[in-house]
């Protein structure tokens, strides 16, 4: 009996022992075909992974392909968006006073019509008027040219000394002047027909924005499963908080600088100094670009009026107020909203700049920022929303 409980648990010792032994690498090293299997299921897995990153560079081309041809249409939409976000607070208070909200966006859209109405009498009365006194300014402008005038044909004449006297058997040149204006306008009145035309459609898009803005929301969400709606709502919510902090923030900093610039300008005797700080306290909020475009209206108001001293002053100031703004007001009033990277911003300006011009710039900040929301709350593309972060 006892031999008979010794075999059968040395049997029972020996059967634990074989899955070990199949571990061992000389068990793996005597199965070439699971070997084989490994390293075909290795390639299944490379080439998916080579396919998924090559769909995802085809879809990126062909979502900014659409964006390039279908300009007019997308400007529109997202221009009649951001406007819907500018006008959605005066609508709900009026709203919350028992204002139906069809008649509150109605009032609104009337009211920023009128806003737009006045604003450009304004600016157009006041840009008459500086034109109308600008010959006054003629005789030190004619000075002013006429010095570097000067300069330039010495500097030519010095050039033509050095450099070699021409052969006779030169090649004359013919040079033939530049469109005039008729033939550019002509040329390109096929944009500004296109222009017109969308701008048509940007109030009644605001107004359907924003009296449908409940109902859009619920059937955007209800697009998405179950399980995704919550999330889907979460992402609502934050692009329309960011969208919210990047108007109030923007139209809060070009007052300040609005202000600021225009105090400058009075102590510098600039004409119209209100209009030339207004104009250039806001084109300073454009990133990067703003330097240059919020320069040229104080200097060219200036041309006559102001010495070299005054020259440094207007430079000193736009690029000062332009570098506080956007190192320190900027990421105060915005970046907590963004919370996007110097590089995530300036390639968005490059792209969609290059895709939509001077619209694309404005634009490309929200834009961007929404894809970062979107990006964060889907965990695949969590990676690509944290290299956009700060």
């Amino acid at each position: 009996m006892a031999q008979t409980n010794h075999a059968t648990g040395n049997f029972q010792h020996e059967r634990e022992l074989k899955p070990l032994q199949q571990n061992t690498p000389a068990a793996q090293s005597q199965s070439p075909t699971q070997k084989e299997e490994s390293e075909k299921r290795e390639e299944i897995r490379h080439s998916i992974h080579a396919g998924s990153a090559a769909q995802v560079i085809i879809a990126v081309a062909v979502v900014l392909a659409i964006c390039y041809v279908a300009k007019p249409v997308l400007v529109t939409i997202l221009m009649s968006l951001l406007l819907a976000f500018i006008l959605d607070p005066l609508v709900s208070l009026l709203e919350k006073i028992r204002v139906p909200r069809a008649l509150g966006a109605a009032v609104a859209m009337l009211f920023l019509l009128a806003f737009l109405w006045g604003l450009t009498n304004f600016f157009y009365a006041r840009a008459l008027d500086f034109l109308h006194q600008l010959p006054q300014y003629s005789s030190q402008i004619r000075q002013v040219v006429a010095k570097y005038t000067k300069k330039a044909t010495q500097l030519q004449d010095g050039t033509k000394a050095i450099m070699p006297k021409s052969q006779d058997n030169a090649i004359p040149v013919k040079v033939e002047g530049g469109p005039g204006l008729a033939e550019m306008l002509g040329n390109n009145v096929g944009t500004y027909t296109e222009a017109v035309f969308s701008l048509t459609f940007v109030p009644f898009l605001v107004y359907f924005m924003l009296t449908w803005r409940q109902h859009t929301r619920r059937a955007t969400i209800r697009l998405f499963g179950p399980e995704n709606r919550s999330s889907v709502y979460e992402v609502i919510k934050q692009i329309t908080q960011m969208m919210k902090a990047f108007i109030l923030g923007n139209f809060l900093i070009g007052i300040f600088l609005s202000i600021a610039s225009g105090a400058v300008f009075a102590f510098l005797h600039l004409p119209y100094f209100y209009f030339l700080g207004i104009i250039s306290g806001f084109l300073s909020l454009i990133p990067y670009l703003g330097i240059m475009l919020a320069i040229l209206p104080p200097l060219a108001s200036g041309l006559g009026v102001l010495h070299v001293s005054g020259i440094v002053t207007v430079a000193a100031t736009v690029l000062g107020l332009h570098l506080f703004a956007m190192n320190v007001l900027y990421p105060k009033f915005i970046g907590k909203r963004l919370e996007l990277n110097p590089l995530a911003v300036t390639l968005a300006l490059l792209i969609w700049g290059w895709i939509w011009g001077a619209m694309g710039l404005i634009l490309a900040i929200p834009i961007t920022g929404a894809m970062k929301i979107v990006c964060d709350s889907i965990e695949r593309l969590q990676p690509v929303g944290e290299w956009m972060g700060d």
